[in-house]
């Protein structure tokens, strides 16, 4: 098992297995929460802890971002819709030595919901 906590360890998380990059978001609460995203199922991640955590959500609604209560630590999301089968985990609470050897994908979440290596005309 994988770990990784918020910085007073009130919130845990633990996956199998990393997956090969990770998400850096420029979109408007990605950007300011300073996350790396990873995805997984919801059934391939333990939380515990999660009542320690509160949620904040905007506009449609759609995704509720988890933090600790205690230290503010961003720690994952989960999409509010069940049918939805994908969570993101913020990889910045795992080893930095894991996670710095993860390809780094850089998303464009203000404007073309494209990932930057996607674009052809930069």
């Amino acid at each position: 098992m994988i770990e990784a906590s918020c910085h007073c360890g009130a919130v845990r998380l633990a996956v199998n297995q990393l997956p090969a990059w990770v998400k850096d978001c420029n979109c408007s609460i990605c950007r300011r929460l300073g996350v790396l995203w990873v995805y997984f199922e919801p059934g391939d991640v333990e939380v515990a802890g999660e009542d320690a955590t509160t949620a904040y959500m905007w506009a449609d609604r759609l995704i509720a971002f988890h933090h600790c209560r205690r230290c503010g630590c961003a720690t994952h999301w989960l999409a509010i819709d069940p049918a939805i089968q994908r969570m993101g985990v913020n990889a910045r609470l795992f080893d930095p030595d894991l996670v710095s050897r993860l390809r780094v994908r850089r998303f464009d979440g203000a404007a073309t919901w494209t990932f930057f290596d996607e674009i052809q005309d930069l």
